[in-house]
């Protein structure tokens, strides 16, 4: 049956994964949830709480998706103190998915955060397809690293690393993403750079990458309202993130002054990125 996905859908939250001692997961059945491409996100309700766009996790059950927060702000920290067995509410899923272009041979996924969603499930594709896969994962310290085995276990049957920067040093190689990846394009030849994260890292391996002549792929993180293109919170330079994005591609990114250096607080201001 066909799922209309501008409807509310109540769903029961039925696994819960500690992550990190901020980060957790939470896996709910919902059909068209499991069928979202890479770069896809839903629009997630949290009752008496807010409305959030997040990226869809993969999960490894059958007709499930999950969803993936760091408690931060007060919609993050509703949901991240969910418990199994309480409701969401979620509608989509919307937005455009990352491409793999048909000669691609090699690629390379950089992610920090939460941004590392919709990399994973772009993933699955990438190892399906046999394509060899190199993933960058930071994080500040080395407790706040997670998805790292399932990383290694979503790429099992392709030739693949999987690279851990954390800023202190205290796992993996000390420093951030894009010095990793600037030894890395530097060695080696990269046919695409898929990235999502903070938008400062991913302005950065814009530049990188641009500078050595690689296409980038870039899911776009941005405060939405709606979801579906009504509200224009999303807005970045005259494109909507829900609607033309997630994932922008390096000529667009290019043209589009406000990335890395501005984005919009929930009142619509712009605001300079610290």
């Amino acid at each position: 049956m066909h799922t209309n996905i501008n409807r509310l859908r109540i769903v029961k939250i039925e696994k819960i994964v500690e992550e990190t001692p901020t980060v957790r997961t939470f896996a709910f059945k919902d059909v068209a949830s499991s069928n979202a491409g890479a770069g896809q996100f839903l629009m997630v309700w949290i009752p008496q709480a807010e409305e959030l766009p997040m990226s869809v996790m993969i999960w490894h059950e059958k007709f499930y998706a999950a969803v993936t927060v760091r408690k931060k702000g007060y919609g993050s920290t509703s949901l991240y103190n969910k418990r199994v067995g309480e409701s969401l509410g979620v509608r989509g899923p919307y937005g455009n998915s990352f491409e793999i272009p048909k000669n691609a041979r090699k690629v390379m996924l950089v992610g920090g955060g939460t941004g590392l969603v919709p990399l994973l499930r772009l993933a699955i594709h990438l190892n399906s397809t046999r394509i060899d896969t190199t993933l960058i994962i930071g994080a500040k310290t080395h407790s706040e690293v997670f998805f790292e085995k399932l990383a290694v276990k979503c790429l099992e049957d392709t030739n693949h690393q999987v690279v851990v920067t954390t800023e202190d040093g205290s796992y993996g190689i000390k420093g951030q993403t894009t010095e990793a990846m600037l030894k890395l394009i530097g060695t080696e030849r990269f046919d695409t750079i898929y990235t999502c994260g903070p938008e400062g890292m991913m302005k950065k391996i814009l530049d990188l990458a641009s500078a050595s002549l690689i296409p980038v792929q870039a899911s776009l993180e941005r405060y939405m309202k709606c979801g579906i293109g009504i509200c224009a919170s999303c807005c970045i330079g005259d494109k909507l993130v829900c609607k033309d994005g997630t994932v922008f591609d390096s000529e667009t990114l290019s043209s589009l002054s406000e990335f890395g250096l501005e984005y919009r607080d929930k009142s619509g201001r712009k605001c300079k990125y610290l």
